[in-house]
């Protein structure tokens, strides 16, 4: 009887895989300091910037609008740009800049330059946070392992509110706004440019038609014409833009509505506080019951429980206890939205295009996050106020949710992208 002798392990293999997986874990180290340092940081230190600067809160929080915006008209060659290079030179170059502007922004003396600075803030978050993030994720899994890489991406990710709001206030408190700004562009320098110098890089992959270049190029633009004519397509975008209006004008307003209900400011911004929280648990939902139901059907799931807590906000906010119920429905929903996108439109396009087609979008989705705040402090100013504020969320909830059940359950178009 002959022995059978295992197979020796592939060490390319082997090591792709655990390079892969410190990419994951590298990516979440610098998704967290990126959105603490570039994004929560700010409506920390707005009122102290506004009282330095001579200018209203509202003005100054225009320049956070603009800086979203910024992002927005980079989502587009960004996604070009990883699709045909990857992330390395590009998350490197924008982790340097961001870093840099940090600086800048310490020493801001006007609003003008509050507003130039926090436009670059935007282009270079287009460059180092979730989209650019989520390409080099879907580059290096297949469908098996993506959505566990993704979701350790935006578990991490999710928390970094709970640690940087805190530590910036506590830096504020001790330094002042300025001194605070010089810390954090110190940690962002020091933790996000080695760690995408270091770990980002395209995975080996052979062209099994032998065909690179322009070739490449060509399927790829192929590929982004296929998804854009796609009515598939067209329909998830409506409802994650429906879904991101609801989201901003929740994430603006909620404080302010509570504290309207007679709520201590207090208790409004720690109910409020709540959202990142509960953005972990949604997505911790999501992971358990995409191995059971379509990813798109349990969004649509989640985005109806949205629906209904905001809807009957009206009759729950009287109370703490109500507001907090009626918080803990929407808050469900809050972080979705990040972890189902890529897992979508991977499954549905592939990993070739991901990219550019991310980027499009992206590049849709932000600029109705960025201008639905502005437009729900219009409206409140109006007769409807708070009421109709409420219903119209209500409302982008439900859509969104129909949007993903009109997408739930379609066959690819094309085929997935390759497995890791």
């Amino acid at each position: 009887m002959r022995a059978t002798v295992p197979a020796p392990a592939d060490p390319t293999v082997d090591g792709r895989r655990a390079h892969a997986w410190r990419l994951v874990a590298a990516l979440a180290v610098t998704q967290t300091v990126g959105y603490g340092t570039l994004y929560y940081a700010f409506p920390v230190l707005l009122r102290p910037m506004a009282a330095t600067l001579g200018a209203s809160a509202t003005t100054v929080t225009g320049a956070l609008t603009v800086s979203v915006l910024g992002g927005a008209l980079m989502a587009v060659p960004v996604g070009r740009w990883l699709d045909r290079h990857g992330g390395r030179a590009l998350m490197t170059v924008g982790s340097v800049a961001a870093t840099a502007l940090l600086l800048a922004w310490s020493q801001v003396r006007t609003v003008g330059q509050l507003y130039a600075v926090l436009v670059a803030i935007g282009v270079t978050g287009a460059m180092v946070l979730y989209e650019p993030a989520f390409a080099v994720v879907v580059s290096w899994f297949g469908p098996d392992r993506r959505p566990t890489a993704l979701l350790v991406v935006t578990l991490v990710a999710g928390f970094a509110s709970t640690v940087f709001m805190p530590l910036t206030g506590l830096l504020e408190a001790h330094l002042g706004w300025r001194g605070a700004l010089l810390v954090l562009a110190a940690v962002h320098g020091a933790v996000t440019v080695p760690l995408h110098a270091l770990t980002v890089r395209r995975p080996r992959s052979g062209h099994p038609t032998g065909r690179t270049g322009r070739a490449d190029d060509a399927d790829r633009r192929a590929l982004v014409v296929t998804a854009m004519r796609d009515a598939r397509f067209r329909i998830l975008a409506a409802a994650l833009t429906a879904h991101g209006v609801a989201t901003s004008v929740m994430t603006v307003h909620l404080v302010g509505y509570l504290v309207s209900r007679g709520h201590p400011p207090t208790v409004a911004a720690a109910t409020a506080g709540l959202l990142g929280v509960l953005s972990v648990t949604g997505r911790l939902v999501l992971a358990g019951a995409r191995r059971r139901v379509p990813v798109a059907t349990v969004v649509a799931v989640v985005f109806g429980v949205q629906a209904v807590a905001v809807a009957a906000l009206p009759w729950l906010a009287g109370s703490r206890a109500g507001a907090v119920v009626g918080v803990v429905g929407f808050g469900l929903g809050f972080g979705v939205a990040s972890l189902a996108t890529p897992a979508l439109l991977a499954d549905r396009y592939g990993a070739t295009a991901y990219a550019s087609i991310a980027g499009r979008l992206a590049a849709a989705v932000t600029v109705a996050k960025a201008v639905a705040p502005v437009a729900a402090a219009t409206a409140l100013g109006g007769p409807g106020g708070y009421p109709l504020l409420l219903a119209v969320v209500a409302a982008c909830c439900a859509v969104a949710a129909v949007g993903m059940l009109a997408r739930a359950g379609s066959p690819s178009p094309v085929g997935p992208g390759p497995s890791g």
